[in-house]
């Protein structure tokens, strides 16, 4: 069995790289950072290859998919993302184009391709990589929240047509509440939940991934805001999330900040 990871190197991606192959997987990994692109293959040995990609850039979208062309990938794992952390009329522009490109451009091409090989071949798995913040409206993280919800909107309506289809291709997408990796450093917030291990949070997704769940949402705490969102107002949920965001502003005077998962 072979998987295809992007954003492999960092956070819940490594650790979902690391899940798969401690279960015998041969993986395709993607990141920019070359360096632990390469500690990982030497970690994992045989059946592991590489390939350095900015998926903002739409032409190494399409690179990565060519080079797993022939390569009989069983599983899509698009955990690729960052967000950006600020009010909507201060963020740069261009950074913002960059994360929707990776974000919602990137998965969107990669979830198009890999659907079609898997469904000529009647098998395949796609594990797309949310957030809780896909139930949610996200003031002062306008544009991540926004695209999380393009992401669970996808998964879950193609979700629906394989099963209308009777399809032996399979959807997963993932959504956690806070996770311990550089996410709030580099954001310049504090969680005010305990975050959980991507470790952990790998291992529960990669199990319902290949239990053919549609939705992985670790921890009591986050499933419950995830069902409690379906109900609240849209107005009063999105001064509640306001609030939330604002009290894990560590420094008053920052208007934008780059922040990956």
């Amino acid at each position: 069995m072979k998987a295809l990871v992007t954003g492999a190197t960092s956070g819940i991606g490594k650790c979902i790289a690391k899940e798969l192959n401690s279960r015998g997987w041969e993986l395709i990994l993607t990141g920019r950072n070359q360096k632990v692109l390469d500690e990982l293959k030497a970690e994992f040995g045989e059946g592991t290859e590489v390939i350095n990609a900015d998926l903002s850039d739409k032409k190494a979208v399409f690179g990565v998919y060519e080079f797993c062309k022939g390569k009989n990938v069983d599983m899509l794992v698009n955990n690729a993302g960052y967000g950006i952390f600020g009010r909507f009329d201060k963020t740069d522009l261009d950074d913002e184009v960059n994360m929707i490109n990776v974000n919602v451009v990137a998965l969107h091409i990669l979830t198009k391709l890999f659907l079609r090989d898997f469904k000529k071949k009647d098998r395949g798995i796609i594990l797309n990589v949310a957030s809780v913040a896909g139930f949610m409206t996200g003031p002062l993280l306008s544009s991540y929240y926004a695209s999380k919800n393009y992401v669970l909107r996808l998964s879950t309506a193609i979700y629906e047509e394989l099963r209308r289809d009777r399809s032996n291709v399979s959807i997963t997408v993932l959504c956690p509440g806070p996770v311990d990796t550089n996410f709030n450093n580099r954001a310049g917030v504090s969680f005010s939940v305990k975050p959980m291990s991507p470790k952990y949070i790998a291992e529960y997704a990669v199990n319902r991934a290949l239990s053919h769940k549609l939705f992985a949402v670790p921890g009591l705490a986050i499933k419950m805001s995830a069902f409690a969102s379906r109900f609240a107002p849209e107005r009063l949920l999105a001064a509640l999330v306001y609030n939330v965001q604002k009290a894990k502003e560590k420094t008053a005077d920052k208007t934008s900040e780059t922040v990956s998962e």
